[in-house]
């Protein structure tokens, strides 16, 4: 067993099917599994059960993999150690976030990240459906959730507050709803969850949590778009408050239903990547880079050392 099978091994089951490890191999899938079998025929033992969709480790399978990983890893550490020995840093971070957190509060701190270091690539997907990082390539993952998965690292970047609004001539047409209640035969705007209803959480005071099926007539997962439909007056919005907070600091919404703590997708913003020992570089800077614009921008207590999980 050399550290090119052990490779092989970790390609496999990090991109889940041979195929996609053949991809990433730039070999054929019939070269991969061949070689898969000589690994196995050297060890003695079935190292992966392979499915119709996907490849899954034995128990020696997964120890292999645990090993072959901490020796990649050792290598791309001290790779990086000559690489950039009195260099700028170099790299590149495939971050995927969420299109209106991304957008209204993220993309100065990507920008200026940026700047700073001009020799790392950005990768930046604007999405909001939780994916599997490692099939999808992505480095960190900012998604807002009640529950971070139990298999990722879960930094918490601060609370998400929901707020209900719409435009003056709306309010004067219509007026703004009394309770949460009422927002179930609104005309509402806001994202929605493909396949399931939309269900809105309200809370207040100590009294028992609330629930609203909504029934959103403006629907969409560009938030820069629900925003301007909630302007135009074409109904109430249920947005987080970095969308709007300003339109309603400036008069342009107005809020309902300002006594009331509302959640439709989740309650907290978490940062998200794999849990590996060592990280690259560019990587390890734009999770601590993150981390403290979050905290510079109020959204979180002065923390702890850095790479810590944040329990749910």
């Amino acid at each position: 067993m050399d550290t090119k099978s052990l490779t092989l091994l970790v390609e496999i089951l990090d991109a889940g099917n041979l195929s996609e490890a053949a991809r990433r191999l730039k070999m054929t899938r019939a070269n991969v599994s061949y070689h898969l079998a000589q690994l196995e025929r050297a060890v003695g033992m079935q190292l992966v059960r392979r499915t119709t969709r996907r490849v899954e480790p034995t128990e020696i399978g997964l120890k292999l993999y645990q090993h072959g990983r901490s020796i990649l890893e050792e290598l791309v550490a001290a790779r990086e150690a000559v690489q950039t020995l009195g260099k700028t840093p170099q790299g590149k971070v495939r971050l995927s976030v969420p299109s209106g957190y991304g957008q209204f509060v993220m993309t100065p701190w990507l920008l200026e990240f940026k700047r700073a270091y001009p020799g790392i690539v950005l990768d930046v997907l604007f999405e909001n459906s939780v994916d599997d990082l490692l099939r999808d390539e992505v480095d960190i993952a900012v998604r807002i959730m009640s529950e971070p998965p139990q298999n990722l690292v879960a930094r918490e970047l601060g609370q998400v507050r929901y707020a209900a609004c719409a435009s003056p001539g709306y309010a004067a047409r219509h007026g703004l709803p009394p309770d949460p209640q009422a927002l179930a035969g609104a005309p509402v705007i806001s994202a929605a969850v493909i396949g399931r209803p939309l269900r809105l959480s309200a809370y207040r005071g100590n009294a028992p949590r609330e629930q609203v099926v909504l029934e959103p007539t403006v629907i969409s997962r560009n938030y820069a778009f629900l925003r301007d439909a909630a302007l135009a007056g074409l109904g109430v919005a249920i947005l987080p408050d970095y969308v709007v907070h300003e339109d309603v600091a400036q008069g342009r919404l107005l809020e309902a239903l300002g006594d009331w703590r509302l959640s439709i997708f989740g309650r907290a913003m978490y940062m998200l990547y794999m849990p590996n020992r060592h990280h690259p570089r560019a990587i390890a800077m734009m999770i601590e880079f993150i981390l403290e614009r979050a905290q510079g921008a109020g959204l979180l207590p002065a923390r702890a050392s850095a790479f810590a999980p944040v329990q749910p």
